[in-house]
């Protein structure tokens, strides 16, 4: 085999396997309901604070995850990315705001927009475990489980009764294409110990993004605007009252690929279709509203440690048009999504012989109303067309446990359980025969297990792993969608299905120390009745949902940082996967099994870390990069052709330079010039180029 610079760079990564953040730092995860420090998870597990998503200047919270081994951040557009962890994306990964479920019975297979809707630079804190929470928190968390944490008031470190105001703006430049404006504004004020209120507000206007190999591409930018708002009020020395709402507009997003803006890509041999309709647009927007009440109970002889309940409310709304481009037939389609979810969670810990029991429910109830239709661009051929089930109810109701033993000094042991009950009510729909249909039940049951364990092999080395159980039931759009999907092919739902299930396996080594820390680990995950989209007949660009026979995954990453002089740092981080499906070609055809057509290639980073010894300046170099992805059928490539191109999507490897100046308490500056050769390169999967060179300013001001 041949290696390319982009391999020998990926295995360097290996050799060298540092993470891309500041993996030095002690972090904190709550993944097991409960704090505990990074090198004591029995489980892989990256975090990332509100200075990584600075440094790095991310613009979603997908590409928060891009500098992670093991996560692929496929793009359908610059406003719509969705991560691909451990081989899963979209509704096979859990996603969770202040604990809170955002995860609804409408979200599509394949890649999904809906994590674009949480505002990165609202963000505390960011947590991601890998394969490993589906026990804990539920149907969906079979690739990985991200936790989201807002920011809040520091009320509580406050001198106690004293009144208090601050606040800060920030405001970003990035010069690509026709330029991004990215503004935000936070305010802070309370009493010392006894309450806290926080307000941030944010404003992007991201312009249309150019490479050198397509040039500009019209239609790729978009405004969003977002709110946070939170009170924290305590309600005893070691209680706390939260009330939290949240709310983000996006509006205009293009599915760039499938629009006459796109005139194809070629490079290295491999070429992508040119799009074909004239438009195809997404508006979204999510609101959140929230009461909590947290507290711990320290006494001895406490029946209960420390407690979490919660009442939430969503209200979250999916808008598409589309102007397929002939100038018969039903070319014009509208649709719209809204779900109010009600969700309430109770969380306990306590103390039980020599160790920690976690236990609790959760129930969410999806209401949905869906509207739709087809016309002609004359309006005379109208048809209603739903997206989905309309007038539609979901529930999910969970009991689970998890109890961390620790065995002796060196062994701890983590099993856990959960119950789980899945229930769809669908209102009215069409199936795929074009049958009108009338209020249909479904529902499902389902006990999953997982058994970890870390072993602490001296102070700095320890080897962790386990065996994990995952359970999707299928949801309403499984059973009753009504979508396009790739290249413009449609999707059908199908009420015959059974849920999905999976069984992940990892074994993991950590080093933690000073000045150097590590960590790796290998995964395999055996998929069971997978739910997936088959065609209903070649020539056919129709699919229906089904359950394939099975698949697996499985992978390798590695990471971690080694400080080898007090001001200079060394990271990057090296992963790399395999997947297969086992599912008929068409309906009723033979199964077979095939590459899945998103895969994580040979991918990596290294990256080099200067900080002056007063820590007021810092400057960092990196490259990234990926080799060629060509695991994929020859069928799967004809239906997502303006995306993947032909012979596979070209490997890359890029350059950036990044620097901050903390100018004094009020005032930092940031600078930063991205894919510094003007490389044009596209992410697996991804329905656009990367941008070109760009240079990127930033100032943040506070008092």
């Amino acid at each position: 085999m041949k290696l390319t610079r982009t391999v020998i760079i990926m295995l360097l990564a290996s050799a060298i396997a540092a993470v891309a953040q500041d993996f030095l730092k002690p972090l904190v995860v709550s993944a097991d309901r409960i704090g505990v420090d990074a090198s004591d998870a029995a489980y892989s597990v990256a975090v990332f604070d509100s200075d990584f998503v600075a440094d790095n200047t991310r613009r979603t919270l997908p590409e928060v995850l891009q500098l992670t081994p093991g996560v692929l951040v496929q793009k359908t557009a610059h406003g719509h990315g969705s991560p691909f962890i451990r081989g899963f994306t979209g509704r096979q990964n859990l996603l969770l705001v202040d604990g809170v479920r955002i995860n609804n019975s409408t979200f599509r297979s394949g890649p999904v927009q809906y994590w674009n809707t949480i505002d990165p630079l609202a963000l505390d804190r960011i947590e991601l475990v890998r394969s490993q929470g589906s026990v804990l928190y539920g149907s969906d968390a079979a690739g990985g489980t991200l936790s989201a944490f807002s920011r809040f008031s520091d009320f509580r470190t406050r001198p106690d009764g004293l009144a208090y105001a601050n606040g800060g703006a920030s405001y970003e430049f990035r010069s690509n294409g026709r330029g991004s404006h990215i503004g935000r504004i936070e305010l802070e004020a309370g009493v010392g110990g006894r309450v806290g209120v926080w307000l941030g507000l944010s404003g992007k206007e991201f312009g249309d993004i150019r490479d050198s190999g397509v040039g500009r591409m019209p239609g790729t930018g978009h405004p969003e605007q977002s709110v946070d708002f939170r009170v924290d009020v305590a309600t005893g020395a070691d209680s706390t009252l939260t009330f939290a709402h949240q709310y983000l507009n996006q509006d205009d997003i293009s599915r760039w690929h499938r629009t006459l803006n796109n005139p194809g890509w070629s490079k290295n041999g491999g070429v992508t279709a040119p799009g074909a309709w004239n438009a195809n647009t997404y508006d979204q927007e999510r609101s959140l509203t929230y009461l909590r009440h947290t507290g711990r109970n320290d006494h001895a002889d406490a029946a209960i440690r420390s407690w979490s309940a919660t009442v939430s409310y969503q209200d979250v709304t999916d808008s598409e048009f589309q102007d397929r481009n002939p100038p018969g037939g039903s070319s014009i389609r509208r649709s719209n999504i809204d779900v109010r979810t009600l969700g309430v969670d109770l969380t306990l810990e306590s103390e039980a012989g020599p160790g920690t029991l976690v236990y609790g429910f959760d129930f969410y109830r999806d209401r949905v109303n869906a509207s739709g239709s087809t016309n002609n661009v004359a309006g005379t051929n109208f048809r209603e067309r739903l997206p989905v089930a309309d007038d539609s109810t979901y529930d999910l109701f969970g009991l689970y446990t998890q109890y961390r033993w620790d065995v002796g000094e060196r062994l701890e042991i983590t099993p856990g359980v959960r119950y789980t009950h899945a229930s769809a009510t669908l209102g009215r729909f069409t199936d795929a025969t074009d049958t009108a249909r009338l209020n249909e039940s479904q529902s499902w049951d389902a006990v999953v297990g997982s058994l970890r364990g870390l072993y602490r092999i001296d102070d700095a080395w320890a080897a962790f792993g386990g065996i994990s159980q995952a359970f999707r039931a299928p949801n309403l759009v499984d059973l009753s969608g009504n979508l396009a999907t790739r290249a413009g092919g449609t999707v059908l739902g199908s009420t015959s299905l059974d849920p999905e299930n999976f069984l992940t396996y990892e074994l993991g080594l950590r080093h933690t120390s000073d000045a150097f820390t590590f960590q790796g680990a290998v995964f395999y995950t055996d998929v069971d009745d997978v739910i997936t989209d088959v065609r209903e007949a070649p020539p056919s660009t129709a699919s229906v949902t089904t359950n394939g026979s099975g698949g697996y995954v499985y992978g390798i990453e590695l990471e971690g940082a080694w400080r080898f002089h007090p001001q200079w740092q060394l990271s990057g981080f090296a992963a790399w996967q395999d997947a297969r499906v086992e599912a008929p070609a068409f309906v009723g055809g033979p199964v077979a099994s095939r590459p899945q057509s998103r895969q994580v290639p040979l991918s990596g980073s290294l990256a080099l870390r200067w900080t002056a010894e007063s820590r007021a300046y810092w400057l960092e170099a990196r490259v990234l990069g990926a080799s060629c992805e060509s695991r994929f059928t020859a069928a799967d490539q004809a239906a997502d052709n303006q995306r993947i191109p032909t012979n596979g999507t070209p490997g890359y490897l890029v350059a950036s330079l990044r620097g901050g100046w903390q100018v004094n308490e009020n005032l930092s500056l940031s600078c930063a010039i991205e894919n510094l050769t003007n490389t044009p390169h596209r992410i697996h999967g991804s329905g656009q180029n990367e941008p070109g060179t760009n240079f990127i300013l930033g100032a943040k001001v506070s008092w």
